[in-house]
């Protein structure tokens, strides 16, 4: 079942969504070569508890995962598209790296994830992340009333496809509120026109995925979570957490 915010509750959810973008900017500032994921995941922590804020991503356990996840940020590398766990391992020269955030402030979730290199940038990586960007942008300007969730997940599509590249298929955006996940699904392709009408007080979590190679298969790391290419290409990943509103889309997790 969709549930529709209030305005004051999409007002609290912003409030969450700026402790999300407050991280992710200190995660993207502090990513260095020689920096470890599990050094980001604290600082994310930190940022956390600063805002007296939980995480929503610390012990979630849906029902593909053989383990409870255990930091409060995802961070992928390279041919890793998401749900990547932090280690020790230490950012190189040229890494692509998805960071994925969310916060639970007073009860409501916000939830974001952006890609960049690390050190020297390869133009095929600035690419790819671009595109993702423009796919995350056409999603949100699809996200209006009177719209479908049809039409953002074909906004979303023509960006990738047009662009040349894979789209991992059965994952995308979701509802998001009281709980990080919640309904409606949001495909990252899909028919205009279809689905879900988009009604004032929708929340919705947008986050396009995009494979380098155009391929869009995927498989399951050992870890039970991450995500990686099949053919080791590279991928990109960006969300936004946005409500539908008479008067626009409104990013609640703007950095």
């Amino acid at each position: 079942m969709v549930e529709l915010k209030t305005d004051t509750s999409i007002d609290a959810m912003y409030a969450a969504g700026q402790v999300v973008g407050q991280a992710l900017t200190a995660v993207r500032e502090a990513a260095d070569v020689g920096v470890s994921l599990l050094e980001l995941n604290e600082l994310a922590h930190d940022v956390l508890r600063g805002a007296g804020a939980t995480s929503p991503f610390l012990g979630y356990r849906p029902s593909f995962a053989p383990t409870p996840y255990p930091a409060v940020l995802c961070t992928s590398v390279n041919d890793a598209i998401v749900h990547g766990i932090p280690t020790d391992y230490r950012l190189r020269d040229g890494d692509l790296l998805s960071a994925d955030f969310g916060a639970e402030l007073n009860g409501w979730v916000g939830d974001s994830a952006l890609s960049f290199t690390v050190g020297t940038s390869r133009p095929a990586d600035v690419r790819l992340i671009e595109t993702a960007e423009r796919a995350l942008a056409a999603g949100i300007e699809a996200a209006v009333v009177g719209n479908r969730i049809g039409d953002i997940a074909h906004a979303i599509g023509k960006v990738c496809r047009a662009a040349g590249y894979g789209i991992p298929e059965g994952f995308g955006g979701h509802g998001v509120g009281r709980r990080m996940h919640e309904d409606p699904p949001v495909p990252n392709e899909g028919r205009p026109g279809r689905g879900l009408p988009l009604r004032h007080g929708m929340v919705l979590a947008l986050e396009p995925m995009l494979i380098a190679s155009g391929k869009d298969d995927y498989h399951e790391a050992p870890d039970g979570w991450t995500l990686r290419t099949n053919d080791g290409s590279r991928a990109a990943h960006a969300e936004h957490t946005v409500a539908i509103t008479e008067a626009g889309p409104r990013i609640l997790t703007a950095r």
